[in-house]
């Protein structure tokens, strides 16, 4: 008889306040972390799984074995629901990010806890679990090479709560070829950079079934020759796709044609500052503050939608940055925009730095809870000066009179996504003071 295995990607709260179960009837983008699960499990499992943000659990439908992932973010809600299944007999194991990170404190709430790559891992945490011998812990090293892995099984979500006009995530690589000093993700990625073959990729893009597809990458163009090779294979398949990667790359012509050919309808940027001090400050010198003009227009000659992420609190920068960011967002008419508090994530050169000066604030909380929260002592500011001027920034920027000034007549499929999001971030200017949840998660 088939063991029965219920995987399981929790929710979180809605904020520290309101410890309500955050949910939606539906959503437009089509996870990947619970179908690829299903995918690694060996055929002697019988497999459910759960996106609790659109479906409720079940605690006391049978299984042999729950597995959890979690992210920082819903760690809280991770645990608790952890805590019901054991409490049935359930066992239950955790991975993800935030059990790369935290393995003792995840480890308290469970059975197992896997750190690194599934694909070394998950097998191995099955038989064990089929044989009642489940370890404590299962660590893995990260995969050498990307070849080969196994198909989403999207067969077992229920597709019709993700909406008409659903977006299927994929990956074409893993890690990031930079080191920025804020930045902790390339770690539980299993470090470095590695790329898919790119058949596998279309390959797996074109079963989806769907034009809309979003690429989950940490730098989709980490490698120029493989994004190159995958873009020129996309153009037959007619797709609009988004991604997230460097600013220089919009500098490239040559790329950039080729990501317009090929159907790109958006694309994520970490600008991250304005200032070059700044910049390099963070490791990033690769972003060229005087080249920021010419990308911008390069994308909006080519009529690509795109996104400008940016963080405020680094060491040197002065309180005249809110102001002169948004100027510079206004004068470009830069369709969207992200506005971050610096957060010393575990793992991150900044964390050590932050952690070792005495300037990080309430650390067990770092990641916790949705919302923009000043995690550190700044130079310049109180913690609470700098959430409230990251507040003013996104009622200002999201004001209605800034979004009939900066974006155009949405005629274009471009133009039409950067309405939608312009009008979904609205609710960030409504957020109340209380809990600070105003990032439109």
């Amino acid at each position: 008889m088939a063991h029965k295995l219920l995987i399981v990607h929790p929710s979180h709260y809605r904020s520290k306040i309101d410890r309500t179960i955050y949910r939606v009837s539906r959503r437009p983008v089509v996870p990947l972390t619970l179908p690829y699960l299903a995918a690694l499990t060996p055929r002697d499992w019988q497999v459910r799984l759960v996106d609790e943000q659109l479906q409720g659990i079940d605690f006391d439908s049978p299984a042999d074995l729950v597995a959890i992932t979690a992210w920082t973010l819903n760690a809280l809600r991770a645990y608790d629901v952890a805590k019901a299944f054991r409490k049935r007999g359930r066992p239950v194991i955790m991975g993800g990010p935030h059990v790369y990170f935290y393995p003792e404190e995840a480890g308290e709430h469970c059975d197992a806890v896997g750190i690194g790559e599934g694909e070394v891992l998950w097998s191995r945490m099955l038989a064990d679990a089929a044989a009642g011998r489940l370890r404590c812990v299962y660590r893995a090293g990260p995969l050498q090479d990307l070849a080969g892995l196994p198909m989403p099984r999207y067969d077992l979500l229920e597709l019709s709560r993700y909406g008409p006009f659903k977006t299927f995530s994929a990956l074409s690589s893993r890690g990031c070829p930079f080191r920025c000093d804020f930045c902790s993700e390339r770690l539980y990625l299993g470090g470095g950079y590695r790329c898919r073959p790119v058949a596998e990729v279309v390959d797996e893009v074109t079963r989806c079934r769907s034009r809309n597809i979003f690429f989950g990458d940490s730098n989709f163009g980490g490698k120029r020759s493989h994004a190159m090779e995958l873009m020129e294979a996309l153009i037959p398949l007619k797709l609009r796709w988004s991604a997230l990667w460097s600013a220089y790359l919009c500098n490239d012509k040559e790329f950039m044609d080729l990501a317009r050919r090929s159907g790109l309808l958006h694309v994520n940027i970490g600008a991250e500052s304005i200032d070059p001090h700044t910049l390099e400050g963070m490791n990033k010198r690769f972003n060229k503050v005087h080249a920021y003009t010419e990308m911008l227009d390069n994308l909006r000659r080519r009529g690509i939608s795109y996104s400008l992420n940016f963080i405020f609190g680094w060491d040197g920068e002065t309180e005249e940055v809110f102001r002169s960011t948004l100027d510079f967002l206004h004068e470009q008419k830069v369709p969207v925009a992200y506005f971050n508090i610096l957060t010393p994530d575990k793992g991150a050169p900044l964390y050590d730095r932050m952690k070792s000066a005495r300037r990080i604030l309430n650390e067990q909380e770092i990641g916790r809870w949705p919302g923009q929260v000043c995690h550190i002592k700044p130079a310049y500011c109180t913690p609470e000066e700098m959430e409230q001027r990251v507040r003013e920034m996104y009622r200002e920027f999201y004001g209605l009179c800034s979004i009939f000034r900066r974006l155009p007549l949405p005629l274009t499929k471009a133009n039409a996504a950067s309405w939608f999001i312009n009008l979904s971030q609205r609710k960030m200017a409504r957020a109340k003071h209380d809990d600070n949840n105003f990032d439109g998660y």
